[in-house]
């Protein structure tokens, strides 16, 4: 009991004197301000008294007082940076090449320019003072270049020398080396945007052999381009032959038709006068049919006699005898009186006959 009480005021004592000690040294060198900037967070560090890194941060934009030989102040920068290892002159974080190299899975050399963008987790920033250092450019160049380099060489070995000209297969291994910087950086405080491969070069014997090949490629492709626009143009030239073929083959039939629609009309033509004629000459032989039979009989003989002396009527007739007789002129109009005078007598006693035996 007496011991524990001892060993009580003792630290009491103790911290009296520290306070003391602090109280004086403040009144005799005072206090210095320390301050952050907008992203910027501060990190304080005691030397005597429950020495060692604090494990909270002093946010951004703040401005804090502490003795200076009783402390040591620390700031990050919180915002998005770039490592940038490239082998372009005046660029990235290296005067010289500063590219990452490597060889293809078949064994050509090939250099490519990387830039990493990171950011410092601003809680882990006490942790980066006590394990890394004490400045942004101390944990960029003691923790993120180192990881950087060795992780992304050992993802980019991965590839085949042509699958490094398609650019889905280097979007794949930059998201790849992305999260594999995640991995081995998330615990130290290290936050990993994004991974981004830049231009690449093979070793100049390979890059000719690389550039001959695409030469011949395209070469190829041209020709196939020209053959494939060649049957294009034999095939429109085909079908614009068969169209015109068409044209003609459908001209022809319409003229065809046209002769068949002619010649089908002159038939009908033909055929209905041929009807006409036909009809018209049956007509007049059943005609003169009927008046070869009227003729036939007593009244056709009258008829005939009839016509003749039309015909001779006025005309004088001279009947010139043979031998020595002499010519005497005949009167053929009493003649003819005469005959008709005599058929008109036969006539009606043949008719008188007829009509007594009627009687009888």
């Amino acid at each position: 009991m007496s011991r524990t009480m001892t060993s009580q005021k003792l630290r009491t004592t103790r911290w009296l004197l520290g306070c003391g000690l602090l109280s004086l040294a403040a009144l005799s060198s005072g206090c210095t301000s320390y301050s952050t900037d907008s992203t910027e967070v501060g990190v304080r560090t005691k030397k005597f008294l429950g020495a060692g890194t604090e494990d909270h941060i002093y946010p951004p934009g703040a401005t804090y007082f502490f003795v200076p030989f009783l402390s040591d102040w620390t700031t990050f920068d919180i915002k998005l940076q770039n490592l940038e290892m490239t082998s372009s002159s005046g660029r990235g974080d290296r005067a010289g090449d500063d590219a990452i190299e490597f060889k293809t899975t078949d064994g050509n050399d090939i250099s490519v320019n990387v830039t990493v963008a990171w950011r410092i987790d601003p809680q882990k920033a006490p942790y980066l003072v006590a394990k890394v250092g004490s400045s942004t450019v101390e944990v960029k160049e003691k923790l993120i270049r180192p990881a950087c380099r060795t992780y992304v060489r050992d993802i980019l070995n991965e590839l085949h020398s042509e699958e490094f000209y398609i650019s889905e297969k280097r979007f794949q291994k930059a998201q790849k080396a992305m999260e594999k910087l995640t991995l081995e950086l998330g615990p130290e405080g290290i936050i990993i945007e994004q991974v981004l491969l830049g231009e690449h070069r093979f070793n100049p014997e390979y890059e000719k052999v690389i550039h001959d090949r695409k030469i011949a490629e395209q070469n190829a492709e041209r020709l196939k381009s020209e053959g494939q626009a060649a049957e294009a143009e034999q095939i429109r030239n085909l079908e614009k032959a068969r169209g015109d073929v068409q044209v003609q083959i459908a001209q022809v039939k319409g003229q065809q038709e046209r002769i068949r629609i002619t010649a089908d009309k002159n038939l009908y033509e033909s055929q209905r006068n041929a009807t006409a004629l036909l009809t018209e000459a049956t007509a007049r032989a059943k005609g003169i049919e009927k008046q070869n039979k009227a003729m036939a009989g007593a009244g056709g003989r009258t008829a005939v006699k009839l016509r003749i002396a039309d015909a001779l009527a006025g005309k004088p007739i001279m009947i010139i005898p043979a031998g020595n007789a002499s010519m005497q002129k005949l009167d053929i109009n009493r003649m003819f009186d005469a005959i008709m005078a005599r058929e008109a007598s036969g006539g009606s006693s043949k008719a008188s006959s007829h009509s007594s035996e009627d009687n009888d």
